[in-house]
This record gives structure tokens, C-alpha cells and sequence, in this order.
């Protein structure tokens, strides 16, 4: 099976798992429901996606940082909520983290490594709170965070994949993709 044939399938049956934008019906059980949570919800699904496929056609630096940002933003929101710490606008964080980086994409934004890599952590503050805030109850810690981050990078990766696919088209197939995040997370926001 070629490698976009593998991406397109890997995307599908990630983007069918996030039937609703609910977080409910998580298994019982740390490193399951961590692992779950980010394909559960739609704007997790997306935001993580877009990201990965944006920092295809950055530099090479912020390239391969990427991964350590989102995992970095991650970690720490859901440290945040897992310290009882408040933070403000967490919905609304998380649904413009979609639509910026539908945004970032349609308009091929090339971003320094600085602003880049402080933007992708900010979203993922947010989406990492979110995710540590919906701990089941008698989920252990670690597992439960080995399971999102996983999910998390994995989701970005496939990001990254489909975008260094269409990175090999006309831009205008990127363009579209983007402009469909940036339309998903405008309706996210409506919602």
C-alpha cells in the first residue's frame, strides 16, 4: 500500500472516531481514556491535524520541533488543571486553535520558530487542559497522560504526513485544506 493510500485510511479512521464533539463515554482506566479523549472530540481531533500539516512547510527547525511543543503545551495545561488551577476561555481556546491553524494553512504562513512554537504551545495549553480536567475519577496519572500524549503525537503526525503529501501538489490543495479547518473551526465556535 503507498504511503498516501496508508495516510488517507489512517485519517479516516481517526476522523470516524470523532463522532460527536462531546468528551463523553470514555473507557474506565487511565491510559485507555487518555488515549481516547483526543480522538473523541472533534476540535482536539482537528486542532492537532491542522497543526501537524501547517509545520510541514516551515523551517526545518521549527519542523522538528513541533511535536515537542504540542506535548509541551499539553503537559502543561493539563498540570494546570490538575493543580486546581483555573484558566479562563478553555472552549474558546481550543476552537480558535482550529480555525488559526486552518487560517495558517490556506494562507501558507511561513512563522519564525519563536512565534510558531509559542502559538502551537498556547493552543495546546489549552487543548492539555481540557484533557486533564476530564480525568476519570481512579484514573491513574501517568497512564492517563501517557495516553493522551501518544494519541496526541500520533494525530500530529498524521497531520504532518497528509500535509507533506499535498506539500507535493499544486498549493492550491493545501489552500483548500486549510480553508476547510479554518471553516470547521468557525462553526466549532458558533456551536
Amino acid at each position: 500500500m503507498k504511503l498516501t493510500a496508508k495516510l488517507l485510511t489512517a485519517a479516516a479512521l481517526l476522523t470516524a472516531s470523532a463522532t460527536a464533539m462531546a468528551h463523553s463515554g470514555h473507557a474506565e482506566g487511565g491510559f485507555t481514556s487518555g488515549l481516547l479523549h483526543p480522538m473523541l472530540g472533534l476540535d482536539h481531533l482537528l486542532a492537532m491535524a491542522a497543526i501537524g500539516f501547517w509545520s510541514v512547510r516551515q523551517s526545518k527547525h521549527m519542523k522538528n520541533a513541533t511535536p515537542a511543543f504540542v506535548i509541551g503545551g499539553m503537559i502543561l495545561g493539563a498540570a494546570l488543571a490538575w493543580g486546581g488551577l483555573s484558566l479562563p476561555g478553555v472552549e474558546t481556546g481550543i476552537t480558535f486553535s482550529v480555525l488559526v491553524a486552518g487560517i495558517l494553512i490556506a494562507t501558507l504562513a511561513k512563522l519564525p520558530t519563536a512565534v510558531g512554537g509559542t502559538l502551537v504551545g498556547a493552543f495546546m495549553l489549552f487543548h492539555g487542559f481540557a484533557h486533564g480536567a476530564e480525568m476519570p475519577a481512579g484514573a491513574t496519572l501517568a497512564a492517563y497522560l501517557a495516553g493522551f500524549s501518544i494519541a496526541t503525537l500520533g494525530i500530529t503526525l498524521i497531520g504532518r504526513g497528509l500535509g507533506s503529501v499535498m506539500l507535493k501538489a499544486d498549493s492550491r490543495f493545501s489552500r483548500g485544506v486549510g480553508g476547510v479547518f479554518a471553516i470547521a473551526g468557525a462553526f466549532l465556535a458558533a456551536a
